[in-house]
């Protein structure tokens, strides 16, 4: 059923989330930190079942210097150079198996599959520790992990590996840099989402239903995991409310958009408890680039599914084309 705005609301719906005056200065600092220390990019072949696409292990330094894994997979005897699609995963999913998420490669890309750092327990596995003394992957949980300063909130660390990990997808042998985009589903959305603004020379992004847009809405009006891992901190830390909201201006979606100037692809449920439609709506409205939304009044979470994989391909092979 329909939990939020009608449509012809949500056309016209700004957030009321602000935006930091140092909003800019925290991201460069943040990225300058990263760029002190070199990508160490290696890459090496992943036997799989596969026979016609080939599938290589990735490693390059994330936030901190910290090794974040991927899985870049190819055509099969590709050697480019290949547009490229970095793609960024949905809340508690690491990067999965090899074999897996063959739609990008499938469809002529180079698919650098980005891991999670310490989720990738719920759904999909995952191999990148959130720091170098975390023990692994763990049951999701991240929402609240720092969030009372943006110096060590949990975001900041994977926003940071985001746009390493697009620096790393423009290294590779195969790639062509000048023609890399970004996408994801959920978090990945609000990642590619962060990656878009933070990486301005990506060719385009695909965001679909966006997580981690309009904090301050989504707090009201929806009791689903994940945003609900907030509201569980905040009725027991009830005296950090306006400590825990500050550190979330720095790495709401909606902050991000006004500075995102490429090329974007929108979807949104309008039946998603988990995404509000809404706070999609909040960081399409103010999303700075040329823009297109596709909203399915009948869908939850899932928003469009399969077609909207086949419209993200269209997408992608237009603005990601040769010359």
């Amino acid at each position: 059923m329909y939990s939020d705005l009608p449509a012809d609301q949500l056309k016209a719906y700004t957030s009321s989330q602000t935006r930091p005056e140092d909003f800019d200065a925290f991201w460069s600092e943040t990225l300058e930190q990263a760029q002190s220390h070199p990508l160490n990019l290696k890459v090496t072949p992943e036997p799989t079942v596969l026979e016609t696409i080939d599938v290589y292990n990735v490693e390059f330094a994330g936030w901190n210097g910290e090794t974040v894994r991927a899985w870049l997979r190819m055509p099969h005897g590709a050697t480019g150079p290949l547009a490229c699609v970095v793609e960024f995963v949905g809340y508690g999913g690491g990067r999965g198996e090899a074999h897996e998420n063959l739609l990008w490669a499938g469809a002529g890309f180079a698919h650098l599959h980005m891991d999670t750092r310490g989720q990738g327990a719920s759904w999909s596995r995952g191999a990148t520790p959130d720091g170098a003394g975390s023990a692994g992957p763990q049951v999701p949980g991240v929402m609240t992990r720092g969030i009372l300063d943006p110096q060590t909130y949990y975001y900041r660390r994977l926003f940071t590996d985001a746009v390493r990990a697009v620096q790393a997808a423009r290294e590779l042998a195969a790639v062509d840099p000048d023609r890399v985009a970004v996408t994801g589903i959920s978090q990945g959305g609000g990642v590619a989402l962060a990656a878009a603004a933070l990486c301005p020379d990506v060719r385009a992004a695909v965001v679909r239903v966006p997580f981690l847009s309009d904090f301050p809405r989504a707090l009201q009006i929806t009791d689903a995991y994940p945003y609900r891992e907030i509201s569980d901190f905040l009725s027991v830390h009830r005296t950090e409310a306006d400590r825990a909201q500050e550190t979330l201006r720095y790495f709401d979606g909606v902050n991000f958009a006004p500075q995102a100037t490429i090329p974007a692809l929108f979807t949104a449920g309008l039946m998603d408890v988990t995404t509000p439609p809404s706070t999609v709506y909040a960081a399409y409205n103010a999303y700075a680039g040329s823009k297109q939304i596709t909203a399915w009044p009948f869908n939850g979470h899932e928003g469009g599914g399969s077609e909207d994989d086949v419209a993200a391909v269209h997408f992608l092979r237009d603005m990601t084309a040769a010359g």
